[in-house]
């Protein structure tokens, strides 16, 4: 009898303990994607299916970290920390949403100074972590984890960004280039030279979602616009960028790998090759050839697969949080 008392505390603890800790990387601020990606995360956490430990804010919008704040707050996460790269000369509010939402919706964090230096919070998430567990999504540039890369041991933990990525971090989730080449805006601006250091110093597994992949996905359109609540601060983001018009879905595609289920009927994974960067932040992948010390992949397209389908299910993550 006690056995049987027992199994579901049992079950629920093995299933705890096996959710996927996330770290999101984002330039919330010129795209909308970034709302939708992260709004996907919220979902994701609420089936149970990840554990979203930290938000680092790569953006030099400043209204970019209260507006994380103030999603995080509206699907009662706001105890989430948020990190900021800080580092920055210039801080302007550029975003089409970022002061918007900020205004128009509940949060705490209304100054840097109660952020976390993102490299700093980077660190102290992975130090906090088991070995191998942490997926890291980013999608933006990769300026954070650069400086997260480049860092020094501290009181945080003996460990260099390179050793403590090494021993923590289980695979890397990137938004960024195109396949098999060309010149993509997060790799390319504004950082072109934290591309370059990042895929030469990243000896973890990685797999990147192109530009051209994300470009036929189109989210955010009439049918999002039809189901989702007007009190919800990604319809007010979708408003205020394009009016429901419709966009490319590049940072969601990266946040749909973590549902290998899904994302395994969508998407082919591409593994013989490896990816180069130019000084310019161009890329090319070159099929056949591999690295030494490199585990790349990019992500495809099935042949078989409606575009739409994929749009329809990154909008139904966001209307499940609003169906209980």
């Amino acid at each position: 009898m006690k056995t049987i008392l027992w199994l579901p505390l049992i079950l629920l603890t093995i299933h705890c303990t096996a959710q996927t800790k996330v770290i999101l990387d984002t330039d919330i601020d010129s795209d909308v994607d970034d709302v939708q990606a992260l709004a996907m995360l919220h979902s994701y956490q609420k089936l149970g299916k990840i554990d979203l430990i930290g938000v680092i804010v790569t953006s030099s919008d400043n209204y970019s970290y209260q507006c994380v704040d103030a999603i995080n707050t509206f699907y009662n996460q706001a105890d989430i920390p948020i990190g900021f790269l800080k580092q920055q000369d210039n801080l302007a509010n550029f975003s089409k949403y970022t002061r918007q939402i900020s205004e128009e919706f509940p949060h705490a964090i209304t100054s840097i100074d109660q952020t976390t230096e993102a490299a700093e919070l980077y660190r102290k998430l992975l130090h906090e972590s088991k070995d191998n567990s942490v997926v890291i999504v980013t999608i933006g540039h990769l300026t954070s984890l650069q400086n997260l890369l480049k860092s020094e041991g501290d009181e945080i933990s003996p460990l260099k960004g390179k050793e403590l990525v090494n021993k923590k971090v289980k695979k890397w989730l990137c938004m960024g280039g195109t396949y098999p080449k060309g010149l993509e805006a997060n790799f390319h601006r504004p950082d072109p030279a934290s591309t370059v250091y990042c895929l030469d110093n990243w000896e973890k597994e990685v797999i990147f979602c192109g530009w051209e992949l994300g470009n036929q996905i189109i989210t955010g359109g009439d049918y999002l616009k039809s189901k989702l609540n007007t009190s919800n601060p990604v319809y007010r983001s979708y408003e205020l960028y394009n009016n429901f018009t419709g966009r490319p879905a590049w940072d969601q595609a990266s946040v749909i790998l973590l549902d290998k289920d899904t994302s395994s009927q969508f998407f082919n994974l591409n593994t013989n090759g490896c990816v180069s960067v130019k000084k310019d932040g161009s890329n090319e992948w070159h099929f056949g050839q591999s690295k030494e010390g490199k585990n790349h992949a990019h992500i495809s397209i099935k042949e078989n697969i409606n575009p739409e389908v994929i749009a329809k299910t990154m909008d139904n993550l966001i209307l499940q949080l609003e169906s209980n």
